[in-house]
C-alpha cells in the first residue's frame, strides 16, 4: 500500500511541476499556433513546401529549417506537427519536422555546445538532422499510398489561393510569443524590477508544497512553487469557461469566449513575472520576458482586431479542436511518466551504460523514452550522466531519444496519424537513435573514420535494400 501511494505521489507530482512550468509559456501558444495554421492558412501554401508532390530539396529542409527555430520538447511540437499535418503536409516533411524540432533547434544545439561541449553539439546537430530527413523520407516511402489516400479525401483547395500578409504577421507574432515563452537568454531571463511585498504565510505555505511535492533533479521531479499553485488553478479556470466559450465559438462569440481569452493573456502575463518566497513574504520580478510576453499579447490583440469575425471564430475554434485531441492525452502521459520513472533508478543506467556496447546504448534511448524531461532539462542530467560515467555513445542515444520520445507524445501522435505509422515512427526513431550512440561511441573510443563510414554505409545499405524489397512485394500484392 505504501508503494502505491508513492506511485500516486510521483505521478501527481510530475503532472503538478509540467503543469505549473511547461503548459502555459510552452503549450498554450503552441495550441494556437497551431490554431493559426489550420485556420487562416491555406492549403496550397503548406502542400506548396511540405507536401508529398514538393521537390524533396526544398519539402525536407523546410521541415527541418522551420523545426530549428522552435525551442520545443516532444509534446509541445504535437499541436504544431497535427497543425501542418491536417494542412496537407506529406507525412515525410511532418516526421522531419516532429523529429527535428525537439532534438536539434537552436537553443538544445547552443545548450548542449555550452554545458557538454561543441563535439557533442555538432554530432548532435549531425546526426538529428541526417536521421531526421532519413526518417522521413523512409516513412513517406513506407506509407506513399495511405499519404496519397488522405490528401485526395481532404477538402479541395482553391489554385492560386496564397496566405495574406496580415496572416502571415499574426503567425509570426504567435510564434515569437512561443520563442518568447521558452527562449533561455540574457535579455529575456534578466531582472529589470523587483517588488517585495509581506505575506507571512507565504513561507510555510511554500515549505508545506516542498515536501508534499519534493525536488529531485535526478528523477526530473521540479517541485511546485506558489506561482505554480496559481497557474494551476487559473488554467482550470481557463478549461471551465473555455468548454463553451472556445467550444461554441463556431456558433459565434458569447461572454464566456471574451472571459476565456481574458483569463489566458491574463494567465500568460502572470507566467511570465519571476516570483520567489522569501523570508518576510513573496517577490516579484520583472523580467525581459515579462515584458516581451506582454508585449505581444497587445500587439496579438490590435491585429486580431483586423480580421474578420468569421476568420477568428475559425481560428479560436480550430485552437479549441487540438486541445481536445492532445491535452487530455498529455495529461493521462505525463501521470504515467511520473509512476514508470518511480521505478527506474539511474544507477542502473549507469551501470548498463558504461560502454559502448549495443545494450548500453538501448538502455539510453529507453531512458530517454521513459524519464521524460522538459525541453533542455536533458542537457544537464546528460551531463550529470556523463561526470558518472555513461560512455559518450550512450549518452548521444539518450540525447536523440529523450526529446523526440515521451509516453504521453507516443499517445497523441497515435491519435494524429494512426498507430501503425506511429510505432513505426517509434522503432526508427529506437533504432536510429541506437545506431546514432554506437557511431558517436566508436568515433570516441578511437575507431577509423573510414571504418565508421563503411560501417555506416552498409548499415544504411541494408535498411534501403529491406525497404525496396517491402515496398516491391506491396507493389506486387497490391497489383
Amino acid at each position: 500500500m505504501e508503494l502505491f501511494y508513492a506511485a500516486l505521489q510521483s505521478g501527481f507530482a510530475s503532472l503538478a511541476s509540467y503543469l505549473a512550468a511547461h503548459v502555459l509559456l510552452c503549450l498554450v501558444p503552441a495550441f494556437f499556433v497551431a490554431g493559426a495554421l489550420s485556420a487562416l492558412v491555406p492549403q496550397q501554401s503548406i502542400v506548396r513546401f511540405l507536401g508529398p508532390d514538393a521537390p524533396r530539396w526544398i519539402a525536407y529542409p523546410a521541415a527541418a529549417g522551420a523545426g530549428s527555430l522552435l525551442a520545443v520538447c516532444s509534446c509541445t511540437v504535437q499541436p504544431l506537427f497535427a497543425g501542418i499535418y491536417s494542412k496537407g503536409a506529406g507525412l515525410g516533411p511532418a516526421i522531419t519536422f516532429l523529429f527535428f524540432a525537439p532534438a536539434a533547434n537552436i537553443l538544445a544545439l547552443s545548450y548542449t555546445g555550452v554545458a557538454l561541449g561543441a563535439d557533442f553539439a555538432i554530432a548532435r546537430l549531425v546526426l538529428s538532422l541526417s536521421f531526421g530527413i532519413g526518417i522521413g523520407m523512409i516513412m513517406a516511402l513506407l506509407f506513399r499510398g495511405d499519404d496519397a489516400t488522405r490528401l485526395a479525401n481532404a477538402a479541395p483547395f482553391v489554385s492560386g489561393e496564397g496566405i495574406s500578409r496580415q496572416s502571415v504577421i499574426f503567425l509570426l507574432t504567435l510564434i515569437a510569443l512561443l520563442v518568447a515563452g521558452t527562449l533561455k537568454i540574457d535579455l529575456l531571463t534578466a531582472q529589470l524590477t523587483t517588488f517585495d511585498f509581506a505575506l507571512p504565510a507565504a513561507l510555510p505555505a511554500q515549505q508545506l508544497l516542498d515536501r508534499l511535492l519534493p525536488v529531485d533533479a535526478i528523477k526530473g521531479n521540479e517541485g511546485l512553487s506558489l506561482q505554480g499553485v496559481i497557474l494551476i488553478f487559473l488554467l482550470m479556470l481557463i478549461g471551465v469557461t473555455a468548454l463553451r466559450g472556445l467550444g461554441k465559438v463556431d456558433e459565434g462569440f458569447n461572454w464566456l469566449t471574451k472571459l476565456s481569452l481574458s483569463l489566458i493573456v491574463t494567465t500568460l502575463i502572470f507566467a511570465a513575472l519571476g516570483i520567489q518566497t522569501t523570508a518576510d513574504g513573496v517577490m516579484i520580478a520583472v523580467t525581459g520576458r515579462s515584458i516581451a510576453v506582454a508585449a505581444l499579447l497587445v500587439l496579438l490583440i490590435l491585429l486580431a482586431r483586423r480580421f474578420e469575425a468569421w476568420d477568428l471564430q475559425q481560428w479560436l475554434w480550430e485552437t479549441w479542436h487540438f486541445v481536445c485531441l492532445i491535452f487530455p492525452l498529455l495529461i493521462v502521459g505525463v501521470f504515467l511518466v511520473g509512476i514508470i520513472r518511480l521505478f527506474i533508478h539511474p544507477e542502473w543506467i549507469q551501470a548498463i551504460a558504461g560502454t559502448n556496447t549495443i545494450t548500453g546504448n538501448l538502455a539510453g534511448v529507453i531512458f530517454g523514452v521513459f524519464m521524460y524531461f522538459p525541453t533542455l532539462v536533458e542537457v544537464p542530467i546528460a551531463k550529470m550522466f556523463l561526470s558518472l560515467g555513461m560512455h559518450p555513445g550512450p549518452l548521444i542515444a539518450y540525447l536523440m531519444a529523450d526529446p523526440e520520445l515521451s509516453l504521453q507524445s507516443i499517445l497523441i501522435t497515435s491519435v494524429i496519424i494512426g498507430k501503425l505509422k506511429t510505432w513505426t515512427y517509434v522503432g526508427f526513431v529506437a533504432l536510429f537513435s541506437t545506431i546514432s550512440g554506437l557511431a558517436y561511441g566508436a568515433w570516441v573510443d578511437g575507431t577509423p573514420v573510414a571504418v565508421l563510414a563503411l560501417l555506416i554505409a552498409t548499415f544504411v545499405g541494408l535498411v534501403i535494400a529491406t525497404l525496396y524489397f517491402v515496398d516491391k512485394r506491396r507493389s506486387s500484392i497490391t497489383g
